[in-house]
């Protein structure tokens, strides 16, 4: 069974730092662009950034650039997003997803195959 799951949401006080990993299972990730996505509540769902597979090239969102960084580590079949500076705007549900397309910049959401279920970041004094 194709899977993804999420881990290492929490509460974090504002300028605070979480790691969220991706790990997969049923399939390997090191063939696929990985995203990181999130929604807060009342609001689309934003895209955070990508990692592409074959050279580790990212992509960021405005929002976060300079404060999240994404890496991967194929041979524990995991992403991570590194999430430092929090602020209280970065609080939602965080999502990674799979695709067989680049990341070179921005990847639509309906182009990802594989979605996690989920782990909630709430950014609060």
């Amino acid at each position: 069974q194709v899977q993804l799951v999420e881990s290492g949401g929490g509460l974090v006080q504002p300028g605070g730092s979480l790691r969220l990993s991706c790990a997969a299972s049923g399939f390997t990730l090191d063939v696929y662009t990985i995203g990181w996505f999130r929604q807060a509540p009342g609001k689309d769902r934003e895209g955070v950034g990508c990692i592409s597979s074959s050279d580790a090239n990212t992509y960021y969102a405005d929002s976060v650039k300079g404060r999240f960084t994404i890496s991967r580590d194929n041979a524990k079949n995991t992403v991570y997003l590194q999430m430092n500076g929090l602020k209280p705007d970065d609080t939602a549900v965080y999502y990674c997803a799979a695709t067989g397309y680049y990341c070179s910049a921005y990847v639509p959401s309906i182009e990802y195959a594989y979605w996690g279920q989920g782990t909630q970041v709430t950014v609060s004094s």
